[in-house]
């Protein structure tokens, strides 16, 4: 046993150092991805850091994703406006809010096209469009193809990503 473990100990630890690689390639990159592009809202992540909460900073900024079905807008249907809870931008409205069984408040259309931005996302092991808010960049989820009509598309936007205005 002491034989087998030997031999594999140099490669397991080969395995998590780029496993572990990977990720911070993975940090890196979406934090110049950040740095690069510029929005009518720019702020240091130190500023977002003091202005969000710890789970708002981890979803908004660091592309996090909270738990499906605990979300506060999850079941939510009262009418009126979605925000981005960053920055106040208007993303969507209520009327085109729809449950979709996933487990986040889903939309089938921003409320105007210019609310949002898309961006390829590659993490986990899979290629998704990401939605971000177009005004300050915060990432509010991601899209999918398999939305009711009329666009027949799917806006997953996480609940801690958005703040919400009655009408």
């Amino acid at each position: 046993m002491l034989i087998i473990l030997m031999k594999t100990l140099p490669l397991i630890i080969l395995l998590a150092s780029f496993i572990y690689a990977c990720g911070q390639e993975k940090k890196e990159s979406e934090k110049m991805k950040q740095e690069e592009r510029k929005f009518e809202i720019n702020k240091s992540e130190e500023e977002w850091k003091k202005e969000l909460t710890p789970e708002e900073y981890q979803v908004l900024r660091e592309q996090g994703t909270e738990r499906a079905f605990t979300g506060e807008y999850y079941h939510h249907k009262e009418k009126g406006t979605y925000l981005c809870a960053a920055c106040g931008n208007e993303l969507f409205s209520s009327e085109h809010k729809y449950e979709s069984g996933s487990g986040w408040p889903s939309y089938w259309q921003p409320i105007n096209h210019s609310a949002v931005k898309t961006e390829m996302d590659k993490s986990h092991g899979m290629i998704r469009n990401e939605i971000e808010c177009n005004k300050c960049g915060s990432h509010l989820g991601h899209v999918f193809e398999d939305g009711p009509q009329p666009t027949g598309l799917r806006y997953c936007i996480n609940s801690i990503s958005l703040d919400f205005k009655k009408r």
